[in-house]
């Protein structure tokens, strides 16, 4: 595992909250709650992560949604997805929490 887990944010699925070009710090092994930000995996697309946002538990995953409904692809179209880490902090280019 990546000993610094920052993630670069691709693509406006999670405006306002974050934007493409991001770096995010995300922490492993924190079981999510409801409005967290999160790092995901999608059974259907097994090479690829996203940040969404949890919405709630569904079956032995989690539904997830982009805080920009009119540019994300998420679980209305993909399903549950699988919770890898939780985003906790916007390193750059502006740091701050991430809510």
């Amino acid at each position: 595992m990546n000993p610094l887990p920052l993630v670069r944010v691709v693509g406006a699925s999670m405006v306002p909250t974050l934007r493409s070009g991001d770096v995010v710090l995300v922490r492993f092994g924190r079981r999510p709650r409801v409005g967290d930000v999160v790092l995901v995996r999608w059974a259907g697309r097994p090479g690829q992560l996203s940040v969404k946002r949890a919405v709630r538990v569904e079956g032995d995953g989690w539904h997830v949604e982009g805080d920009n409904p009119f540019g994300t692809t998420d679980s209305r179209s993909l399903g549950p997805a699988q919770v890898v880490g939780t985003v906790r902090f916007r390193v750059w280019p502006r740091p701050r929490r991430v809510r």
